[in-house]
């Protein structure tokens, strides 16, 4: 029997209304978008105690994680200063490595919401300082989903780049760009930037052709975004380089820290980085190691997600 010939028994009012509710809720949760805001019922009449958790992937370099992270979480304690801040590494190998070398245990996201449990706090603002809404934001709210029945309330931040400018909403890539211009170096005729993106096999890899749209849109010259994992890949952009009579290229990542991908993948001395690769094709390279975290206005870009995150947990229903 095929589907069209089953003849399925009709359902009582009761059912009709459960049926109805089910969908409607379906349908409200996919057309949420922005700051996930979950709610325990069961834990509704539980007294405030709030704290931030702030959530990255994680680096083993010490220099950059000062200077972006740890950053990015001074800055969010100067504009929240009675609200604790906890942090979390989504890597289980960079939690290792940075014990291993350095003596430090980096929480995990289970010790940390464990941790917010056993010192009684109920509702938590996870900030998550992701680039794109990609598979770690995907874990990271996954994971924070989870371990709502130990809460009253969890607010989940939107990563770095979410709005599209679509229907009155903000650009987060226009915002992202205006912030990272201010450390591209002035262009010559027949100089180019390319900015390294790490890259996802997720769908939200197309938000680099959105960025790639935008550069063209606010007029900043040479400047193209290639991806480690994903598309378009280095080897895309060499005949697009040509093509622009392109001669000096600067290479500069567009992530949080500057680790393993900027230091080695892009600008080390092996023969297959970045740097080399271009250079046997002919350009000339320069580097710029730097994280995003350490522009302060791509800092300012990740506190006003905290911002955004704290006030829809404090917003009254």
């Amino acid at each position: 029997m095929t589907p069209s010939d089953s003849n399925p028994s009709p359902l009582t009012p009761s059912q009709v209304d459960d049926e109805e509710a089910g969908m409607i809720s379906a349908l409200r949760q996919a057309s949420s978008i922005g700051v996930k805001v979950l709610k325990n019922e069961a834990m509704k009449d539980a007294p405030d105690k709030d704290a931030i958790l702030v959530m990255a992937f994680g680096t083993t370099y010490s220099e950059t994680r000062r200077k972006t992270i740890e950053a990015v979480e001074e800055d969010i304690h100067r504009l929240y200063p009675d609200t604790p801040i906890f942090e979390a590494y989504t890597s289980k190998i960079i939690i290792r490595r940075v014990h291993l070398n350095e003596n430090i245990l980096k929480a995990s996201p289970a010790r940390a919401f464990q941790r917010l449990k056993e010192e009684g706090y109920t509702r938590i603002a996870v900030v998550a300082l992701n680039i794109i809404p990609g598979i770690e934001y995907d874990y990271t709210c996954l994971y924070a989903e989870s371990q709502l029945p130990s809460f009253k309330e969890i607010a989940i931040s939107t990563p770095l780049i979410y709005f599209q400018g679509v229907k009155d909403q903000r650009d987060d890539i226009a915002d992202l760009l205006e912030a990272m211009k201010s450390q591209f170096p002035e262009l010559a005729p027949g100089d180019a930037i390319l900015l390294m993106a790490h890259g996802t096999p997720h769908p939200a890899n197309a938000y680099y052709s959105v960025i790639q749209d935008r550069i063209g849109e606010m007029g900043l010259g040479p400047v193209f975004v290639y991806t480690v994992e994903g598309r378009p890949s280095l080897e895309d952009m060499i005949p697009r380089l040509k093509e622009n009579h392109i001669r000096h290229v600067t290479l500069m990542p567009t992530m949080l820290v500057a680790g393993d991908h900027a230091n080695n993948e892009m600008a080390g001395d092996d023969p297959d980085s970045h740097k080399n690769i271009l250079i046997k094709e002919g350009f000339t390279v320069s580097t710029y190691i730097h994280g995003l975290g350490e522009n302060e206005k791509v800092r300012h870009l990740y506190t006003a997600r905290a911002v955004e995150t704290m006030k829809a947990l404090h917003r009254e229903n």
